[in-house]
């Protein structure tokens, strides 16, 4: 193998273990940081400081300025993102384990077929997408269902995180046809101020300001922060945003059911949480849903592909 195409699969392969292990130890990172820190408030400094820093960098290095309408959109999508998706995740963490979370966060993708199947214009999911879909709601019951040892899951707590993960798909799919710039790294940190700056006035509403004191905050608390802000966030975005270019989005979306994975595990192994004969088959259930949506999207994505190939093929030269 070349040089150049052994350094090219080394950074393939390293992009694809920070958006695998790194997002997947966000979940851990979180609990550990809200310790000692309030859950908006860490968000929302999360958010403001590596949307800034995108934010500036496409600032300064493209000379991009977005417009005030592509501002309204950032802010809707970066309340639909951060404030409730990412804004349920840090405030449920509080009760919840960090990899029971995860798992139920792994419902974008169920709610993202359906959302692309309702939208005006969808169509019907394949029958192996349908699979999914009924399996992810089977896989979140059997986690809520009473009869566990050590206490039945808060069904408040997991309706919330439902509700976060439907907002999470709906920003997913209306940001396909939003009025944003075109550099990724723009529009995200555009979205994470937004993001950034609701939280904060979340944390206000709720209080966390005022009873909030950073003396109060724990040495490993802090480190936590610091690794969502530069890794769990800075790093695998670039890493992300690269894979998209480089690979297929349905490889990338690969993430959506090993991040589960090792965020139950991180849990199990540093975070002092069980793991129930229970939650890990629902665990196998709910990963098994997301493997079947995406392999069934790839799969009707290419069954169109080889059709629209055989219909120009068949085609007479003169009406292609």
């Amino acid at each position: 193998m070349a040089p150049e195409a052994r350094a090219y699969r080394t950074r393939l392969l390293l992009a694809f273990a920070a958006i695998y292990i790194i997002w997947g130890s966000t979940y851990l990172g979180i609990a550990v940081a809200i310790q000692s820190m309030p859950p908006f408030i860490m968000a929302s400094l999360r958010f403001l400081l590596a949307g800034g820093v995108l934010f500036g960098w496409a600032w300064f290095t493209d000379s991009l300025r977005p417009a005030r309408r592509q501002w309204g959109w950032a802010f809707l999508l970066g309340a639909l993102f951060f404030l409730v998706g990412n804004g349920a995740v840090v405030w449920v963490e509080q009760s919840l384990p960090s990899g029971l979370v995860a798992l139920i966060v792994a419902m974008v993708s169920v709610w993202t077929a359906i959302l692309e199947w309702a939208r005006p214009g969808g169509t019907r999911p394949s029958g192996m997408v349908m699979l999914g879909i009924a399996l992810g709601f089977a896989g979140v019951a059997l986690l809520v269902l009473p009869g566990q040892a050590g206490g039945a899951v808060p069904v408040g707590g997991v309706l919330l995180l439902m509700a976060s993960t439907f907002t999470w798909a709906l920003a997913t799919v209306l940001s396909r046809t939003a009025d944003l710039p075109k550099s990724t790294a723009l529009v995200s940190g555009m979205e994470m101020l937004a993001g950034g700056v609701l939280l904060g006035l979340a944390g206000l509403v709720t209080g966390e300001w005022r009873e909030f004191h950073p003396s109060q905050v724990s040495g490993a608390s802090f480190l936590a922060f610091l690794y969502l802000v530069v890794f769990g966030s800075l790093l695998t975005f670039t890493c992300f945003a690269w894979l998209l270019k480089v690979t297929s989005p349905n490889k990338v979306a690969t993430a959506g059911y090993v991040n589960p994975m090792v965020a139950v595990l991180l849990g199990w192994a540093f975070g002092g949480e069980s793991l129930s004969a229970r939650t890990l088959v629902a665990s196998a259930v709910i990963i098994l849903s997301v493997v079947l949506i995406i392999t069934g999207k790839e799969l009707s994505r290419l069954r169109a592909s080889v059709a629209t190939r055989l219909s120009l093929a068949t085609k007479p030269e003169g009406v292609r």
